[in-house]
């Protein structure tokens, strides 16, 4: 029972509801799960650092880090194997390697979900034989380019200015009841110094819009009638501008131990939130990560994310407040073009965590050009 009550719950937080167009608080949130088990070991802060394929989700301007062309994969399990989620990033330097072309694609998705529409026979009685399943699926592609730009009058090659876009097409299904088409734009830049690295990352920067249609059978909206429910026909949905700046320190100990701390602020834009601090329409998520590596071949990490004050479930009298965080560490292994990271983290709650298992692989695609290059 808790299992069917807790995909209930997520599938129909993600509905909308009947209107001509909305700008409600968590629209596309599948969107701001995160994306490579680096970025999720490190607490969902990866703006500044993130390079590589899977940059084309964290911020596009990271992917001028690639060198070759790279493939990431990922899946995890989330909040305890109620939905899964799988990332599949590609990208390539194109121009000379004066720019990087990228292009990701996500799904998130609860199954088995029931369907109790003929729970009930025509005299009341129930048969859970006529009980049904559907599934809940979000899809989104995101289409990403990135160049580097001088600096000044200096070509020094520590110092990078990089600047990304990604074009969005979100498709939402719910079954055979509900699908939506959307689309929006994201854009970031990166600032690379020797030993810091500078960030901006803004998501939906022109507002988000997902257009849903709904299909209800005669027969389903006669249920839905008379069990006192609204029968939707169509809606949009606006989803408005969320800002992240980010800052890294990092340096070599010995030139074999790489430490980097990075520090991220996620500004929302689209009403109250449970994170650190929300008011009116503005809400404030810190995240901060923590990645110790040894000589390119291993690495661990750890990050806290979710900052939040909430009710004490054990205060019956509703006096009492605490603080809830999720947590996450993680590690990889680096071996030639191949790297496999692992993370692990729970969901912020108080007595029943939700634990979500990410694995993820990125893999090296040498070129006869970069191997030329090697043994010259």
């Amino acid at each position: 029972m808790r299992r069917i009550f807790l995909q209930i719950c997520l599938l129909w937080s993600g509905l909308p509801v009947m209107g001509i167009a909305q700008a409600r608080t968590y629209v596309n949130e599948f969107l701001n799960l995160g994306a490579g088990a680096r970025g999720l070991a490190m607490g969902m802060a990866s703006v500044a650092t993130t390079s590589g394929a899977v940059a084309g989700y964290w911020n596009p301007a990271g992917l001028m880090g690639l060198q070759l062309p790279q493939v990431s994969l990922m899946h995890a399990a989330y909040f305890s194997g109620i939905g899964n989620y799988d990332f599949v990033a590609g990208a390539i330097p194109v121009s000379g390697q004066q720019g990087v072309l990228g292009m990701s694609l996500l799904r998130f998705a609860v199954d088995n979900i029931p369907n109790t529409l003929y729970l009930l026979n025509p005299d009341g009685s129930v048969n859970y034989d006529r009980v049904t399943s559907f599934s809940a699926a979000d899809y989104a592609l995101l289409c990403s380019y990135a160049r580097a730009l001088s600096v000044g009058e200096s070509n020094d090659e520590q110092q990078k200015l990089q600047l990304g876009g990604s074009v969005k097409i979100i498709h939402r299904v719910v079954g055979s009841f509900s699908q939506s088409w959307g689309f929006g734009l994201d854009a970031g830049l990166q600032w690379q110094l020797p030993h810091w690295s500078f960030a901006l990352m803004a998501k939906d920067i022109t507002t988000t819009f997902n257009a849903w249609i709904f299909h209800f059978t005669d027969q389903e909206k006669q249920v839905l009638f008379l069990t006192q429910n609204d029968i939707p026909t169509k809606s949009v949905e606006i989803t408005l501008p969320q800002f992240i700046p980010a800052v890294a320190w990092h340096t070599f100990i010995q030139q074999q131990w790489h430490f980097m701390v990075e520090a991220d602020l996620a500004i929302t834009t689209d009403g109250k939130r449970n994170t650190l601090w929300s008011g009116g329409k503005i809400g404030l998520d810190p995240r901060i990560g923590l990645e110790i590596g040894y000589k390119d071949l291993v690495f661990l990490r750890a990050g806290i994310s979710h900052i939040q004050q909430t009710q004490d479930d054990a205060d019956t009298l509703g006096r009492h407040q605490i603080w809830i965080s999720q947590p996450s560490v993680g590690a990889a292994f680096h071996v030639k073009h191949f790297q496999l990271s692992y993370a692990f983290t729970a969901l912020a709650n108080q007595s029943q965590p939700l634990y979500s298992h990410i694995f993820s692989l990125d893999i090296d695609i040498p070129t006869q050009k970069n191997s030329f290059d090697r043994d010259h």
